[in-house]
């Protein structure tokens, strides 16, 4: 497993020159834990991984999966280090990799205290890019809950088209939410630079 982490901190690191994303390391499992412990009140409504009892446990063996698919080229997550400090302010990645379809999935997320500051929008521009360039994929989507709004407005930031909604989509957490789908291609983000 070592390996496979050694090797994916070394091979990516995406950057706008305001923001750099890199591939989680073990070093970030305790930084990663208070982050999410922090964040808890905003992340509950909207992230099935998180919980009350969300633990250090959790967080370390995250790292190790994100290892394991990044190998098998299922999943790309990245850190959002802070770029002045090295503070983790969050994530950003591609899930359901269909490399054959050339489609994947993206999501994001920011720490409470990183909110609002664009941060969401340059790693998930960033990740997409990545998606596009590196990956070869033609189309990404972007789903969250209808009352997700700082996740909806980020896919409106980054170009991404709005394709409707699928009703009582995702359920967690007793409750059963509509999902908006928005799709993302390589021409989406030519107004992005």
């Amino acid at each position: 497993m070592g390996n496979s982490i050694r090797a994916m901190e070394n091979e990516v690191q995406l950057t706008d020159g305001s923001i750099v994303l890199r591939p989680h390391r073990l070093s970030d499992a305790e930084p990663l834990y208070q982050v999410v412990r922090e964040s808890l009140p905003e992340l509950l409504p909207w992230m099935p991984w998180a919980h009350p009892d969300y633990s250090l446990d959790e967080s370390k063996k995250w790292i190790e999966l994100c290892a394991r698919t990044w190998a098998k080229g299922k999943e790309y997550n990245f850190a959002i280090p802070d770029a002045n400090d090295g503070s983790l302010l969050g994530g950003c990645g591609l899930n359901q990799v269909r490399r054959k379809a050339r489609f994947a999935n993206l999501g994001y997320w920011v720490r409470s205290k990183g909110t609002r500051k664009g941060i969401a929008t340059a790693a998930a521009l960033l990740v997409a890019r990545f998606g596009f360039d590196e990956l070869g994929l033609t189309r990404i989507e972007i789903g969250a809950a209808t009352s997700n709004v700082a996740s909806l407005r980020v896919a409106e930031k980054i170009g991404a088209t709005r394709q409707g909604i699928q009703k009582k989509k995702i359920a967690f957490r007793d409750k059963v939410y509509d999902r908006l789908v928005f799709s993302l291609t390589p021409k989406d983000l030519e107004s992005h630079g």
